[in-house]
Protein backbone atom coordinates (compact mmCIF):
# COMPACT_ATOMS: atom_id res chain seq x y z
CA UNK A 1 0.00 0.00 0.00
CA UNK A 2 1.33 3.40 -0.97
CA UNK A 3 0.77 6.26 1.45
CA UNK A 4 0.72 9.66 -0.19
CA UNK A 5 1.49 12.91 1.60
CA UNK A 6 0.14 16.29 0.76
CA UNK A 7 2.41 19.25 0.13
CA UNK A 8 1.37 20.76 3.46
CA UNK A 9 2.25 17.53 5.33
CA UNK A 10 5.66 17.41 3.63
CA UNK A 11 6.33 21.07 4.46
CA UNK A 12 5.31 20.48 8.08
CA UNK A 13 7.61 17.44 8.38
CA UNK A 14 10.52 19.30 6.78
CA UNK A 15 9.88 22.31 9.01
CA UNK A 16 9.91 20.19 12.18
CA UNK A 17 13.12 18.46 11.09
CA UNK A 18 14.81 21.77 10.30
CA UNK A 19 13.68 23.19 13.66
CA UNK A 20 15.27 20.21 15.45
CA UNK A 21 18.52 20.67 13.49
CA UNK A 22 18.62 24.41 14.25
CA UNK A 23 17.90 23.80 17.94
CA UNK A 24 20.64 21.16 18.13
CA UNK A 25 23.10 23.50 16.42
CA UNK A 26 22.25 26.37 18.77
CA UNK A 27 22.71 24.20 21.86
CA UNK A 28 25.92 22.55 20.66
CA UNK A 29 24.35 19.18 19.89
CA UNK A 30 21.23 17.10 20.46
CA UNK A 31 19.59 17.45 23.87
CA UNK A 32 19.90 14.54 26.27
CA UNK A 33 16.63 13.40 27.85
CA UNK A 34 17.06 13.17 31.62
CA UNK A 35 14.22 11.96 33.83
CA UNK A 36 13.52 13.75 37.12
CA UNK A 37 11.38 12.48 40.00
CA UNK A 38 8.52 14.95 40.38
CA UNK A 39 7.72 14.36 44.07
CA UNK A 40 9.43 13.64 47.38
CA UNK A 41 11.27 16.90 48.03
CA UNK A 42 11.06 18.49 51.48
CA UNK A 43 10.82 21.80 49.60
CA UNK A 44 7.74 20.73 47.65
CA UNK A 45 7.17 19.31 44.19
CA UNK A 46 7.22 22.76 42.61
CA UNK A 47 10.89 23.15 43.60
CA UNK A 48 11.71 20.08 41.50
CA UNK A 49 9.79 21.48 38.52
CA UNK A 50 11.47 24.87 38.95
CA UNK A 51 14.84 23.13 38.78
CA UNK A 52 13.80 21.42 35.56
CA UNK A 53 12.69 24.72 34.00
CA UNK A 54 15.92 26.38 35.11
CA UNK A 55 17.95 23.61 33.44
CA UNK A 56 15.88 23.92 30.26
CA UNK A 57 16.34 27.70 30.11
CA UNK A 58 19.98 27.95 31.19
CA UNK A 59 21.66 24.88 29.72
CA UNK A 60 21.70 23.72 26.11
CA UNK A 61 22.51 20.05 26.59
CA UNK A 62 19.52 18.77 28.58
CA UNK A 63 15.83 18.12 28.06
CA UNK A 64 14.26 17.33 31.46
CA UNK A 65 11.46 14.78 31.58
CA UNK A 66 9.32 15.02 34.72
CA UNK A 67 8.22 11.65 36.13
CA UNK A 68 5.25 11.67 38.50
CA UNK A 69 1.89 13.40 38.98
CA UNK A 70 1.62 16.47 36.73
CA UNK A 71 2.20 19.75 38.62
CA UNK A 72 -0.12 22.65 37.70
CA UNK A 73 1.72 25.52 36.01
CA UNK A 74 4.45 23.32 34.52
CA UNK A 75 2.54 21.77 31.62
CA UNK A 76 5.18 23.02 29.17
CA UNK A 77 7.69 20.50 30.52
CA UNK A 78 7.84 16.95 29.17
CA UNK A 79 6.02 14.47 31.44
CA UNK A 80 5.75 10.77 32.12
CA UNK A 81 2.73 10.83 34.38
CA UNK A 82 1.95 8.54 37.31
CA UNK A 83 -1.08 8.53 39.64
CA UNK A 84 -2.25 11.81 41.23
CA UNK A 85 -0.96 13.01 44.59
CA UNK A 86 -2.75 15.08 47.25
CA UNK A 87 -1.58 18.63 46.53
CA UNK A 88 -2.93 19.79 49.90
CA UNK A 89 -0.16 17.88 51.65
CA UNK A 90 -2.70 16.05 53.85
CA UNK A 91 -2.20 12.61 52.32
CA UNK A 92 -1.15 10.06 54.87
CA UNK A 93 2.35 8.61 54.91
CA UNK A 94 1.31 5.32 53.33
CA UNK A 95 -0.30 7.04 50.33
CA UNK A 96 2.73 9.33 49.91
CA UNK A 97 5.01 6.30 49.99
CA UNK A 98 2.89 4.56 47.37
CA UNK A 99 3.11 7.66 45.18
CA UNK A 100 6.92 7.69 45.41
CA UNK A 101 6.99 3.94 44.76
CA UNK A 102 4.97 4.52 41.57
CA UNK A 103 7.36 7.28 40.49
CA UNK A 104 10.42 5.10 41.16
CA UNK A 105 8.91 2.24 39.16
CA UNK A 106 8.06 4.59 36.28
CA UNK A 107 11.59 6.02 36.32
CA UNK A 108 13.19 2.58 36.18
CA UNK A 109 10.86 1.51 33.35
CA UNK A 110 11.62 4.69 31.39
CA UNK A 111 15.32 3.88 31.67
CA UNK A 112 14.77 0.28 30.57
CA UNK A 113 12.57 1.37 27.63
CA UNK A 114 15.13 4.07 26.70
CA UNK A 115 12.50 6.79 26.88
CA UNK A 116 15.12 8.69 28.90
CA UNK A 117 18.91 8.57 28.61
CA UNK A 118 19.59 9.07 32.30
CA UNK A 119 17.84 10.12 35.48
CA UNK A 120 18.00 12.34 38.54
CA UNK A 121 16.36 10.76 41.59
CA UNK A 122 15.92 11.48 45.28
CA UNK A 123 16.61 7.83 45.98
CA UNK A 124 17.45 4.76 43.90
CA UNK A 125 18.06 1.09 44.84
CA UNK A 126 21.70 0.84 43.78
CA UNK A 127 23.20 -2.62 44.20
CA UNK A 128 26.34 -3.16 46.25
CA UNK A 129 29.30 -2.08 44.13
CA UNK A 130 27.64 1.02 42.69
CA UNK A 131 28.42 4.48 44.03
CA UNK A 132 27.82 8.08 42.92
CA UNK A 133 30.44 10.65 42.02
CA UNK A 134 29.45 14.11 43.25
CA UNK A 135 30.61 17.60 42.34
CA UNK A 136 30.75 20.77 44.43
CA UNK A 137 31.70 24.42 44.13
CA UNK A 138 34.69 25.04 46.41
CA UNK A 139 34.34 28.40 48.19
CA UNK A 140 37.90 29.76 48.23
CA UNK A 141 38.19 30.25 44.46
CA UNK A 142 34.82 29.07 43.14
CA UNK A 143 36.40 26.04 41.47
CA UNK A 144 34.36 22.93 40.76
CA UNK A 145 35.71 19.75 42.37
CA UNK A 146 34.61 16.16 41.94
CA UNK A 147 34.04 14.14 45.13
CA UNK A 148 34.55 10.40 44.75
CA UNK A 149 32.25 9.27 46.19
CA UNK A 150 29.05 10.56 47.88
CA UNK A 151 26.31 7.87 48.02
CA UNK A 152 26.06 4.14 47.44
CA UNK A 153 28.83 1.65 48.19
CA UNK A 154 31.62 0.79 45.75
CA UNK A 155 32.93 -1.94 48.11
CA UNK A 156 32.40 -3.04 51.71
CA UNK A 157 36.11 -2.77 52.57
CA UNK A 158 37.15 0.86 53.04
CA UNK A 159 40.51 0.57 51.27
CA UNK A 160 39.07 -1.16 48.22
CA UNK A 161 36.17 1.30 48.15
CA UNK A 162 38.45 4.34 48.09
CA UNK A 163 40.70 2.79 45.44
CA UNK A 164 37.68 2.08 43.25
CA UNK A 165 36.34 5.58 43.99
CA UNK A 166 39.57 6.99 42.53
CA UNK A 167 39.07 5.02 39.30
CA UNK A 168 35.40 6.03 39.07
CA UNK A 169 36.26 9.67 39.80
CA UNK A 170 38.73 9.69 36.90
CA UNK A 171 36.09 8.11 34.64
CA UNK A 172 33.50 10.76 35.59
CA UNK A 173 36.02 13.55 34.99
CA UNK A 174 36.85 12.19 31.56
CA UNK A 175 33.15 11.84 30.73
CA UNK A 176 32.90 15.56 31.52
CA UNK A 177 35.63 16.23 28.97
CA UNK A 178 38.68 16.55 31.24
CA UNK A 179 41.63 14.93 29.48
CA UNK A 180 44.15 14.94 32.34
CA UNK A 181 42.37 15.54 35.67
CA UNK A 182 44.40 15.95 38.86
CA UNK A 183 43.61 13.72 41.82
CA UNK A 184 44.19 13.86 45.57
CA UNK A 185 43.14 11.69 48.52
CA UNK A 186 41.48 13.27 51.53
CA UNK A 187 43.40 12.62 54.74
CA UNK A 188 40.94 10.17 56.30
CA UNK A 189 41.57 6.63 57.57
CA UNK A 190 43.24 4.47 54.87
CA UNK A 191 44.31 7.49 52.79
CA UNK A 192 48.01 6.60 52.90
CA UNK A 193 47.63 2.92 51.86
CA UNK A 194 45.33 4.01 49.01
CA UNK A 195 47.86 6.64 47.92
CA UNK A 196 50.62 4.04 47.93
CA UNK A 197 48.46 1.65 45.90
CA UNK A 198 47.69 4.32 43.30
CA UNK A 199 51.36 5.32 43.18
CA UNK A 200 52.39 1.73 42.42
CA UNK A 201 49.69 1.52 39.75
CA UNK A 202 50.95 4.78 38.24
CA UNK A 203 54.46 3.35 38.05
CA UNK A 204 53.00 0.36 36.20
CA UNK A 205 51.38 2.61 33.63
CA UNK A 206 47.98 3.61 35.02
CA UNK A 207 47.22 7.18 33.95
CA UNK A 208 46.60 8.88 37.26
CA UNK A 209 47.91 12.42 37.65
CA UNK A 210 48.37 13.42 41.27
CA UNK A 211 47.59 16.98 42.31
CA UNK A 212 49.18 18.76 45.26
CA UNK A 213 48.13 20.36 48.51
CA UNK A 214 48.12 24.15 48.61
CA UNK A 215 50.07 23.96 51.86
CA UNK A 216 53.85 24.43 51.86
CA UNK A 217 54.74 20.75 52.15
CA UNK A 218 52.47 19.78 49.22
CA UNK A 219 51.71 16.15 48.53
CA UNK A 220 48.64 14.40 47.11
CA UNK A 221 47.13 13.63 50.52
CA UNK A 222 44.74 16.51 51.09
CA UNK A 223 43.77 18.51 54.18
CA UNK A 224 40.68 20.58 54.85
CA UNK A 225 42.40 23.66 53.39
CA UNK A 226 42.75 21.87 50.06
CA UNK A 227 39.08 20.94 49.95
CA UNK A 228 38.09 24.58 50.51
CA UNK A 229 40.55 25.75 47.85
CA UNK A 230 39.65 23.10 45.28
CA UNK A 231 43.32 22.10 45.05
CA UNK A 232 42.57 19.18 42.71
CA UNK A 233 39.98 18.20 40.12
CA UNK A 234 39.09 14.97 41.96
CA UNK A 235 39.05 14.48 45.72
CA UNK A 236 38.95 10.80 46.71
CA UNK A 237 37.33 9.93 50.02
CA UNK A 238 35.03 7.39 51.63
CA UNK A 239 31.35 7.70 50.78
CA UNK A 240 30.10 8.88 54.17
CA UNK A 241 32.65 11.69 54.31
CA UNK A 242 31.87 12.64 50.71
CA UNK A 243 28.18 12.76 51.54
CA UNK A 244 28.80 15.13 54.45
CA UNK A 245 31.01 17.35 52.28
CA UNK A 246 28.34 17.69 49.58
CA UNK A 247 25.75 18.71 52.17
CA UNK A 248 28.09 21.26 53.75
CA UNK A 249 29.31 22.82 50.50
CA UNK A 250 25.85 23.06 48.96
CA UNK A 251 24.09 24.59 51.99
CA UNK A 252 26.72 26.26 54.17
CA UNK A 253 25.31 29.74 53.46
CA UNK A 254 21.63 28.80 53.90
CA UNK A 255 21.66 27.28 57.36
CA UNK A 256 21.45 23.73 56.06
CA UNK A 257 17.77 23.46 55.14
CA UNK A 258 18.22 24.42 51.46
CA UNK A 259 20.99 23.14 49.20
CA UNK A 260 21.67 26.14 46.98
CA UNK A 261 24.87 25.49 45.03
CA UNK A 262 26.57 22.68 43.15
CA UNK A 263 25.55 19.64 41.14
CA UNK A 264 24.22 17.27 43.79
CA UNK A 265 25.52 13.84 44.70
CA UNK A 266 26.36 12.89 41.15
CA UNK A 267 25.93 10.05 38.66
CA UNK A 268 26.20 6.33 39.42
CA UNK A 269 29.34 4.33 38.61
CA UNK A 270 30.10 0.68 39.09
CA UNK A 271 31.59 -2.39 37.48
CA UNK A 272 29.25 -3.73 34.75
CA UNK A 273 26.73 -1.00 35.63
CA UNK A 274 25.20 0.52 32.52
CA UNK A 275 22.72 3.08 33.90
CA UNK A 276 23.40 6.72 34.64
CA UNK A 277 21.30 7.72 37.65
CA UNK A 278 22.24 10.80 39.66
CA UNK A 279 21.14 11.55 43.20
CA UNK A 280 19.84 14.75 44.77
CA UNK A 281 18.59 15.11 48.32
CA UNK A 282 15.20 16.11 49.66
CA UNK A 283 16.78 19.44 50.62
CA UNK A 284 18.18 20.17 47.15
CA UNK A 285 16.94 23.50 45.80
CA UNK A 286 16.15 24.41 42.19
CA UNK A 287 19.74 25.55 41.36
CA UNK A 288 21.17 22.22 42.52
CA UNK A 289 18.44 20.28 40.70
CA UNK A 290 19.26 22.18 37.51
CA UNK A 291 22.95 21.48 38.05
CA UNK A 292 22.29 17.77 38.62
CA UNK A 293 20.28 17.56 35.39
CA UNK A 294 22.99 19.18 33.29
CA UNK A 295 25.79 17.20 35.03
CA UNK A 296 23.92 13.98 34.25
CA UNK A 297 23.32 15.00 30.65
CA UNK A 298 27.00 15.84 30.22
CA UNK A 299 28.28 12.48 31.46
CA UNK A 300 25.62 10.60 29.46
CA UNK A 301 26.81 12.41 26.34
CA UNK A 302 30.39 11.66 27.38
CA UNK A 303 29.69 7.91 27.62
CA UNK A 304 30.16 7.45 31.38
CA UNK A 305 29.53 3.66 31.57
CA UNK A 306 32.04 3.10 28.74
CA UNK A 307 34.54 5.40 30.46
CA UNK A 308 34.16 3.40 33.69
CA UNK A 309 34.79 0.13 31.85
CA UNK A 310 37.83 1.62 30.08
CA UNK A 311 39.32 2.98 33.31
CA UNK A 312 38.78 -0.32 35.13
CA UNK A 313 40.52 -2.19 32.28
CA UNK A 314 43.49 0.19 32.39
CA UNK A 315 43.66 -0.02 36.19
CA UNK A 316 43.58 -3.82 36.08
CA UNK A 317 46.51 -3.87 33.66
CA UNK A 318 48.39 -1.82 36.25
CA UNK A 319 47.62 -4.20 39.14
CA UNK A 320 44.24 -3.05 40.52
CA UNK A 321 43.21 -6.52 41.69
CA UNK A 322 46.54 -7.11 43.44
CA UNK A 323 46.27 -3.76 45.20
CA UNK A 324 42.70 -4.51 46.28
CA UNK A 325 43.90 -7.84 47.73
CA UNK A 326 46.66 -6.04 49.63
CA UNK A 327 44.15 -3.54 51.05
CA UNK A 328 41.75 -6.27 52.19
CA UNK A 329 42.12 -7.17 55.91
CA UNK A 330 43.45 -10.68 56.38
CA UNK A 331 42.04 -11.10 59.89
CA UNK A 332 43.61 -10.26 63.19
CA UNK A 333 47.28 -11.36 63.37
CA UNK A 334 48.46 -13.29 66.36
CA UNK A 335 49.77 -11.07 69.11
CA UNK A 336 53.53 -11.06 68.92
CA UNK A 337 55.57 -9.99 71.89
CA UNK A 338 58.01 -7.35 70.71
CA UNK A 339 60.66 -6.06 73.09
CA UNK A 340 60.83 -2.28 73.26
CA UNK A 341 64.37 -0.94 72.70
CA UNK A 342 65.82 1.34 75.37
CA UNK A 343 64.06 4.75 75.25
CA UNK A 344 65.95 7.68 73.76
CA UNK A 345 65.06 11.25 72.71
CA UNK A 346 62.76 11.32 69.66
CA UNK A 347 63.68 14.49 67.80
CA UNK A 348 62.58 13.45 64.29
CA UNK A 349 59.15 12.72 62.78
CA UNK A 350 58.29 10.38 59.90
CA UNK A 351 55.05 11.22 58.07
CA UNK A 352 52.92 9.16 55.71
CA UNK A 353 51.90 6.16 57.82
CA UNK A 354 48.14 5.64 58.00
CA UNK A 355 46.48 6.08 61.38
CA UNK A 356 45.20 2.48 61.29
CA UNK A 357 48.76 1.18 60.77
CA UNK A 358 50.71 3.47 63.07
CA UNK A 359 51.06 1.11 66.06
CA UNK A 360 52.16 -1.80 63.87
CA UNK A 361 54.69 0.48 62.15
CA UNK A 362 56.19 1.35 65.53
CA UNK A 363 56.50 -2.36 66.41
CA UNK A 364 58.26 -3.05 63.10
CA UNK A 365 60.86 -0.43 64.05
CA UNK A 366 61.21 -1.95 67.52
CA UNK A 367 61.89 -5.34 65.93
CA UNK A 368 64.64 -3.66 63.92
CA UNK A 369 66.17 -2.33 67.15
CA UNK A 370 64.99 1.27 66.61
CA UNK A 371 63.22 3.01 69.46
CA UNK A 372 60.11 4.78 68.16
CA UNK A 373 56.84 6.24 69.39
CA UNK A 374 53.53 7.00 67.72
CA UNK A 375 52.05 10.47 67.94
CA UNK A 376 49.53 12.73 66.24
CA UNK A 377 50.99 15.69 64.38
CA UNK A 378 49.16 18.66 62.88
CA UNK A 379 48.86 16.85 59.53
CA UNK A 380 48.01 13.40 60.90
CA UNK A 381 49.79 10.49 62.59
CA UNK A 382 53.59 10.50 62.83
CA UNK A 383 56.29 8.10 63.93
CA UNK A 384 58.78 9.76 66.27
CA UNK A 385 62.34 8.50 66.51
CA UNK A 386 65.88 9.75 66.97
CA UNK A 387 67.21 11.84 64.08
CA UNK A 388 70.22 9.54 63.78
CA UNK A 389 67.83 6.64 63.01
CA UNK A 390 65.66 8.55 60.53
CA UNK A 391 67.08 7.13 57.29
CA UNK A 392 67.25 3.58 58.60
CA UNK A 393 63.73 3.93 59.98
CA UNK A 394 62.41 5.10 56.61
CA UNK A 395 64.09 2.16 54.92
CA UNK A 396 62.57 -0.34 57.38
CA UNK A 397 59.08 1.13 56.97
CA UNK A 398 59.38 1.15 53.19
CA UNK A 399 60.52 -2.50 53.15
CA UNK A 400 57.47 -3.43 55.21
CA UNK A 401 55.00 -1.45 53.11
CA UNK A 402 54.21 1.38 55.53
CA UNK A 403 55.72 4.15 53.37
Amino acid sequence: MVISMSDSDIKKLVGESLAEIVEAAKSGGPKVRIGLMAAGSELGSEELAKGAKMALEMYGNVRPVMIGPRIPGFEDLDWIETGPSDSSGAADVQEAGACEADISAALEKALEDQRIDGAVALHFPFPLGVTTIGRVVTPAKGRPMILASTTGTSATNRGEAMLRNAVYGIAAAKALGMTDPTLGILNVDTAQPVFRALSRMARRGYGVKFGASVRKDGGAVLRGNDVLAGAVDICVTDTLTGNVLVKMFSSFNTGGSYEATGWGYGPSCGEKWGKVVSIISRASGAPVIAGALTFTAAVVAGGLPAKVASELAAARKAGLDEEIAALTPKGEPENEAVKTPPPEPTDEELHGVDVLEIENAVKVLWKAGIYAESAMGCTGPVVKLAVRNAEKGKSVLRENGYL
